[in-house]
């Protein structure tokens, strides 16, 4: 089942006239009614003449989380606060959050972009779905809850947390699909067992699992857990929230729905295109959002993509899981490294559990050290101490050889590392910069 299959199948020359209609629309919509973007095609010296073709998007200038954070909290939007319907903030780290709003046809658009989302991992009219994605500003819950009402599923719409209660909630209501972060998947697995709940044989089939990267390996192991197919599902807040980006029932790629989110892979260094396949920082142009459209967002995701056709009949390009980040990479001794590389690593030796926390530090010379806390299972953790320093050695020998830097194992008891019902906190840096 395709949802939309006009757009979603559409030949590439028909494609790619749309898309051009629409980035001409969307960029003389920016320039007049957002003065930011106004002054900056004037300061790049970029005309909306200019933009004949979708290929004219090189000639227009980036956007970056700075720029919504500078212009808090409506100066990037390009419709009047009293015209939006519906307003999400970021919690924010450091400096402004950032603020997304949605005007009526903004949310219609949202639903429609999700729909297609549960379409391609499978759902169907009359599902029932679980969402365990939280509700509120933090646009994962009701971006899952718009698309299943325009699908027209069944919702039970838990949000996050109360874990023993989800596990009752699917044990009673029986829903068809789970939609939560894949580290809470995992994490509502090991209270299953707590309570004598066997996973494999849950009523949640479909996972559409998002808002963290996860690994191939992480997959697997939510897939034989809990005996359901997981898919990924990918958005972000700036772009709409989820439903940039879904992965069929193929696994092989996520499928962007470029017709409303044009795509781009870019080298972070250089801003230039590069090849299908080849890693970057995905950029995406929002082309028909009226309430805050943004123009090559940055999204500071590292992903590959191809154009290739896919088996269910998708024409549109698809993009990898997200490989790292450019923004939350850690540098350690001048090396990258992503959380995701020891995620991998420790999912491939027996014994090991989805559980880890990666500690960073610094001497006294100011040389950057780093600690890896490992869970393993209760058997290899009561064996004798011979043996888990064998382990111990063999997940040190095996990290390293993928980062390239000297790391320290630590194996540490089940149930020692804090759980997460929202996102997983996999790094703590300790280092003074």
């Amino acid at each position: 089942m395709i949802w939309n299959e006009k757009l979603e199948c559409m030949d590439l020359e028909n494609m790619k006239n749309l898309l051009s209609e629409r980035l001409r629309k969307i960029v003389s919509f920016v320039d007049k009614n957002c003065p930011l973007y106004h002054e900056r095609f004037k300061k790049t010296g970029v005309s909306t003449d200019d933009i004949k073709t979708i290929d004219d998007i090189r000639k227009l200038p980036f956007t970056t989380k700075l720029d919504m954070r500078d212009s808090y909290p409506f100066g990037l939007f390009s419709t009047p606060s009293t015209g939006l319907s519906e307003i999400h903030i970021s919690s924010g780290t450091t400096g402004n959050p950032t603020v997304v709003g949605y005007t009526k046809d903004d949310l219609k658009l949202w639903g429609e972009v999700v729909a297609r989302a549960l379409c391609c991992a499978g759902a169907k009219p009359k599902d029932r779905i679980q969402i365990a994605y939280g509700y509120g500003l933090f646009t994962g819950g009701l971006g899952l809850h718009y698309g299943a009402m325009e699908l027209g599923l069944t919702i039970i719409p838990t949000s996050s947390g109360q874990t023993k209660r989800q596990l009752k909630i699917m044990q009673d209501f029986k829903p068809r699909i789970l939609a939560c972060t894949p580290s809470y998947a995992l994490y509502m697995a090991d209270e299953a067992g707590e309570i004598g709940i066997d996973p494999r044989e849950s009523s949640w089939e479909i996972g559409v699992f998002g808002a963290e990267p996860w690994s191939e390996s992480m997959r697997s192991e939510i897939e034989s857990t809990w005996n359901m197919l997981a898919t990924d599902i990918y958005g972000l807040s700036e772009i709409i929230g989820p439903g940039v980006s879904q992965e069929c029932t193929h696994k092989d790629g996520l499928h962007v729905f470029w017709d409303v989110f044009y795509p781009e892979v870019i080298c972070p260094e250089t801003g230039e295109p590069v090849k299908d396949g080849e890693p970057g920082e995905l950029v995406i142009t929002t082309l028909t959002k009226q309430g805050i459209p943004l123009i090559r967002y940055r999204t500071r995701d590292i992903v590959s993509m191809t154009h290739e056709p896919c088996k269910c009949g998708r024409t549109s390009p698809r993009v990898s899981r997200i490989l790292g980040r450019t923004d939350d990479m850690i540098i350690v001794r001048g090396i990258n490294v992503f959380p995701s590389q020891i995620e991998h690593v420790l999912l491939g030796i027996e014994g090991t559990e989805p559980h880890y926390q990666l500690i960073i530090d610094r001497d006294k010379g100011q040389l950057d050290k780093v600690e890896i806390h490992v869970e393993v299972n209760e058997e290899i953790f009561s064996d004798e101490i011979k043996k888990l320093r064998q382990l111990e050695e063999t997940i040190k020998r095996e990290i390293e050889s993928v980062l390239s830097i000297g790391v320290k194992v630590k194996l540490v008891e089940p149930r020692t590392i804090a759980r997460s019902e929202g996102k997983a906190k996999r790094v703590i840096d300790k280092r003074t910069l």
